[in-house]
């Protein structure tokens, strides 16, 4: 079964929670951890290059490191794609270019340039029938049917609720897969958001975000399909970070980690077992076809 027809499967049992990977190792300790999915943080992946979530990064930028991470797991990833990087024609290309790959499906927003993280402020929204041109040029390239083609608006900070319920709407009818209505700002916006949307819907937990914090039994109870925590594990990175080169600044030692593991369970976390056997794997002739 391909990936995106996994992630089909498994939204059928039940609503699918996908914590955000930045790199390939942050999706390795998602997939651990025994989540069915690896969300590709847009935000996140900006730390390679060190740039905020202002659409600085490129498509090719963003495909390359979904791929990395896409490579690196069995698990559906499902991967920010910004505005789509542009027209229809653009928007075709970063579908042909994220499905070529391996990545399972994409979000593609209805913000214009410069676009932002969807919790911040003064988002600039384009024309409605642009948006809907996007998304059904996105749909009509998949070359997998299973492929998700999810339709973001950041409408509702600018343009109030009901836009963002409409242009939702809008999309499914257009052909996208799933919608995402980013940032609703009460908890009855975000009951509201399954009900009134005639599709599958996605759900955004960001902390400290303009989404209200909803536990996750309750979103799936709500009617939610796919809930992602895109910026737990960067937030979690960058604070470990932060304390501890604080506190070797403070007391002149290597502080204790965190995860207190030997450099072998380290680079175990990253498949040394696997490249271990290929040290003497084909040392032994005949060994090689055995094995």
């Amino acid at each position: 079964m391909s990936r995106p027809a996994t992630f089909r499967e498994a939204m059928k049992k039940g609503m699918i929670v996908a914590p955000g990977a930045y790199d390939c190792m942050t999706a390795r300790a998602i997939e651990r951890a025994g989540f069915p999915a690896v969300y590709m943080t847009g935000g996140g992946s900006a730390s390679y290059l060190g740039y905020p979530d202002y659409g600085l990064l490129t498509m090719t930028e963003m495909a390359d490191n979904a791929g990395r991470i896409a490579e690196s797991v069995k698990l559906p990833v499902i991967a920010d794609a910004d505005t789509g990087y542009g027209n229809e024609l653009n928007a075709i290309r970063t579908v042909r270019e994220y499905e070529r790959r391996g990545v399972a499906g994409l979000h593609i927003e209805d913000q214009g340039f410069p676009k932002k993280c969807g919790h911040l402020e003064d988002k600039v929204i384009v024309p409605l029938d642009d948006y809907v041109a996007k998304i059904r040029a996105a749909v009509s390239a998949k070359t997998d049917p299973d492929f998700m083609v999810i339709a973001r608006t950041d409408a509702r900070a600018p343009l109030g609720f009901e836009e963002a319920i409409r242009r939702a709407n809008a999309a499914i009818e257009a052909g996208a897969d799933m919608a995402f209505v980013e940032a609703p700002q009460t908890m009855d916006e975000v009951a509201a958001v399954p009900r009134l949307v005639k599709g599958p819907c996605m759900l955004n937990m960001v902390w400290r975000g303009k989404t209200p914090d909803v536990p996750l039994l309750d979103a799936e109870a709500m009617g939610y399909k796919f809930a992602i925590l895109p910026g737990m594990l960067f937030q979690e990175a960058l604070g470990v970070c932060e304390g501890v080169l604080a506190e070797v600044r403070a007391t002149g030692r290597h502080p204790s980690p965190k995860l207190d593991i030997t450099p072998q369970q380290g680079f175990q976390r990253a498949g040394a077992d696997e490249w271990d056997r290929y040290r003497t794997q084909f040392r032994t002739p005949g060994k090689q076809a055995a094995e």
